[in-house]
């Protein structure tokens, strides 16, 4: 687990239209029988400071856009942990009129913990493997950010190139008449 992690990643969770038995085992994660935060994982209540993104329930027409909004404040890289059958694929809510499914109908999903209710070891477990996702595109993000340098340097050596021989010709002219 040290292994993935440089810093303490937060989550971040949010009840979509559940029963709230999930939700239940997520705040049990966090009671000392569990204790999830001995993997130095913390929970916070603002997505501006979160890494990991835990929901339960379905996603439906009247919290799709706070879903997407929580999404789009968390900043990169991310993880998003679909907890529950019904956060997975829409579970008993399935059929209802204004459910769309599970999250991942919404926004991307890195982990997926099934169960009616998830047990709180099976959500430890999804969490510290989303972790690994998380260095993974932290990775990808740095590997990014290094090409990008790469090009920035090619393109300032082959702007600098010309004119460094454009001023040479132009003292070269000028020292001729």
């Amino acid at each position: 687990m040290s292994a993935y992690v440089t810093k303490s990643p937060w989550v971040v969770h949010y009840d979509g239209s559940s029963c709230n038995g999930c939700d239940i085992e997520v705040l049990a994660c966090l009671t000392p029988m569990y204790d999830v935060e001995r993997f130095g994982i913390i929970n916070c209540g603002n997505p501006k400071h979160a890494d990991v993104f835990l929901v339960t329930g379905s996603v439906n027409e009247q919290n799709k856009g706070i879903v997407k909004q929580i999404y789009e404040q968390m900043p990169e890289p991310k993880v998003v942990v679909a907890i529950g059958i019904c956060a997975c694929s829409g579970g008993i809510f399935k059929d209802c009129y204004n459910v769309l499914g599970g999250v991942d109908q919404v926004i991307p999903v890195d982990a997926y913990v099934p169960g009616c209710a998830a047990r709180p070891e099976a959500i430890i477990d999804a969490v510290v493997k989303g972790l690994g996702v998380l260095q993974a595109k932290r990775e990808a993000m740095l590997n990014k950010v290094e090409k990008v340098e790469e090009v920035e340097e090619v393109v300032e050596d082959a702007v600098e190139e010309p004119a460094e021989e454009v001023a040479e010709e132009v003292k070269s002219e000028g020292g001729e008449e």
